[in-house]
């Protein structure tokens, strides 16, 4: 089978296209077919060498739909989806003609997607679900403040908050795009360099703060979001952009009984983002959810080129490969 694939971590020029061997069935591993796997900030970084534990050689790409072609008799032929921490890490991933995944991982692709929208969701719902409804249990009626809201993560989040009563503030270095995710859930949206966040977030909320924040930048915006908090908010933190230590006020922390949690979706493997993929796909049938907006599709032959666009940050919605 033909594979993007790369042997050591360096620019993505590092990835090659190759031939592999057709990965083979077993009692407990099935066989799909790509017909979608799209590629993420994440992938980039994995080919980088900013991904902890990947070990190489590696085919990368986590996210993917396709359609089983070998394995229990009852899954022959099904239209499925996927993700999954150890995929394109410690072992193969999506940006290839064959993928094989756990059985027990397998899920239905839910009716009301494409293939390539369906394999545009893993990653950023994923985080989203974990940070606030399994992390964060946010309730109906509270404020959750999206640090991010134009980017992948921050307008799922926006979604889920918004389809779980939550209100949705948005805050981001730029205005809210209407093709953003977040769109059709916020509320009300901060630029970030009009006014200090924490400023902005007392004066929308009466001085309470935002019960959840949901930090997908982190960095230089992780003390403002603690202090965007209300009296016993939960911060949720999900990347690190620019230096991977922050300085904060301990004492404000523990006065204000502040919660931390950090949001990785590598610690769930296939099996275990498969049930939350399984959680989801309802949402997505009823259309309680909007997925992300497919960019571009390229053949798997011109995949190099579609890294160096994500890589170079060009890219509006989500790049997807068509093995």
């Amino acid at each position: 089978m033909r594979a993007l694939q790369f042997r050591e971590f360096g620019p993505v020029s590092n990835l090659r296209m190759v031939e592999l061997p057709e990965p083979k069935a077993d009692a407990t591993t099935a066989v799909v077919k790509m017909v979608a796997a799209s590629i993420t900030p994440s992938d980039v970084k994995n080919v980088l060498g900013k991904m902890e534990h990947t070990t190489l050689p590696r085919v990368p790409g986590r996210d993917y739909a396709g359609t089983v072609v070998s394995g229990p008799k009852e899954w022959i032929g099904v239209e499925v989806w996927g993700t999954g921490g150890e995929i394109g890490y410690s072992i193969n991933g999506s940006h290839s003609e064959l993928i094989a995944v756990p059985i027990a991982s397998l899920r239905r692709k839910p009716q009301s997607l494409s293939m390539q929208q369906a394999a545009a969701i893993g990653l950023t719902y994923l985080a989203a679900w974990l940070g606030l409804v399994e992390f964060a249990c946010l309730a109906p009626d509270e404020t959750l403040l999206v640090i991010g809201a134009n980017g992948g993560v921050g307008g799922a989040a926006a979604q889920i908050g918004k389809s779980r009563g939550a209100r949705v503030i948005g805050a981001d270095r730029q205005k809210l795009s209407s093709e953003a995710l977040a769109a059709v859930a916020i509320d009300e949206f901060f630029v970030l360099q009009d006014k200090p966040l924490e400023s902005s977030v007392r004066d929308a909320t009466n001085g309470r703060g935002a019960e959840v924040v949901f930090d997908t930048v982190g960095g230089p915006m992780f003390e403002p979001a603690l202090k965007s908090l209300a009296h016993r908010g939960r911060l949720l933190e999900l990347a690190s952009v620019g230096d991977r230590r922050v300085s904060f006020d301990l004492l404000d922390f523990y006065h204000n009984e502040s919660q931390l949690f950090g949001v990785d979706t590598r610690a769930r493997d296939a099996i275990a983002s498969s049930k939350l993929l399984g959680a989801l796909t309802p949402l997505f049938e009823q259309g309680a959810f909007k997925p992300p907006a497919i960019d571009r599709a390229f053949p798997l032959t011109e995949g190099i080129t579609a890294y160096e666009e994500v890589d170079r940050g060009e890219v509006r919605g989500r790049l997807v490969l068509k093995p």
